[in-house]
């Protein structure tokens, strides 16, 4: 079976173009379920697999107290491994059909207020106002993050080529290796032109290539420098909830739809691909609109 994973990984990297942060949590996911089947005796023979075998193995991650959201992936990880194995005649049907994780408390992501995200831009503004190329390249960063909903994993992708400032867009490319044409506004112009005049050329080192945002000896930034950055600049924001650049990308989605965005641009912008997933942004506004009205409506 730990050969079949490797296979089916191989098999989501060719077909679908899974990213190798991807495959790294397929792998992850995978993992945990051969070890369980390990412990039974079951790893090597597929006759063994089945659907109880699966429940049993959920019921164990389940004790482990993981999150709600992790379990969820691990099972879906599971399903379609089990999929695959039905689909090229490893298993002589899908057991993993019916495998569903518990349920858990749905949580509505953390998105920063308005005067909060202003209060982030500002502070970026004055560190980069002595033109520091770290500090400029800080900015453009999080102006990206913010002003066109990127994921971590697209931002730090980006190439200089990527970005057309004539046209304020950003070419990204984002899971599954799907491209798409993202916009930005005017302070992300501004903070890009300023890096790209002043900041890159002095971040600029032989392994640097085309890469727009770089980090130590001229490499292209990683994103855990990413994460370290923007938990830094949220740590002093009230709120509670993850403070990192996933943040800024639901901010992001929620402030076009309190504006009046289309839910079908908000969900070409953030690359989704289905509409369900841009769904939960409505429930954030809603939300906000509800507290707005407690505190602000007399007969509330």
């Amino acid at each position: 079976m730990r050969e079949a994973v490797t296979l089916h990984l191989r098999a989501l990297e060719l077909e679908r173009g899974a990213s190798a942060h991807t495959l790294r949590a397929y792998a992850g996911d995978l993992g945990t379920v051969i070890d369980f089947a390990e412990s039974r005796g079951a790893a090597d023979d597929p006759d063994r697999w089945d659907l109880e075998l699966l429940r049993d193995w959920v019921w164990q991650q389940n004790e482990q107290g993981l999150a709600a959201s992790t379990l969820a992936r691990r099972t879906s990880s599971v399903r379609g491994f089990t999929a695959w194995l039905a689909r090229t005649g490893r298993t002589p049907a899908d057991i993993g059909v019916r495998l569903r994780a518990p349920r858990g408390e749905r949580r509505l992501p953390r998105v920063l207020t308005r005067s909060q995200i202003d209060e982030v831009l500002d502070d970026l503004d004055s560190r980069a106002a002595d033109d520091a190329p770290s500090a400029l390249r800080d900015r453009v960063a999080i102006e990206l993050l913010y002003a066109s909903a990127l994921r971590v994993s697209e931002l730090v992708g980006l190439d200089v080529d990527d970005v057309d400032d004539q046209r304020r867009v950003v070419r990204v490319l984002g899971k599954g290796a799907k491209e798409r044409i993202v916009p930005f506004g005017l302070p992300a112009q501004r903070a890009v032109r300023a890096y790209l005049e002043r900041g890159r050329p002095a971040l600029v080192e032989a392994e640097s290539a085309s890469a727009l945002l770089l980090g130590p000896r001229g490499r292209r930034l990683s994103t855990r420098a990413v994460y370290g950055l923007v938990a830094g600049l949220l740590a002093e924001l009230p709120g509670t909830g993850p403070s990192g650049p996933h943040t800024l990308r639901h901010t992001a989605a929620t402030h076009l739809l309190d504006g009046g965005a289309d839910l079908r641009a908000v969900q070409e912008i953030l690359g989704h691909a289905s509409l369900g997933t841009t769904q939960i942004y409505t429930h954030v506004s809603a939300e906000r609109l509800a507290s707005v009205y407690r505190t602000a409506h007399p007969r509330a």
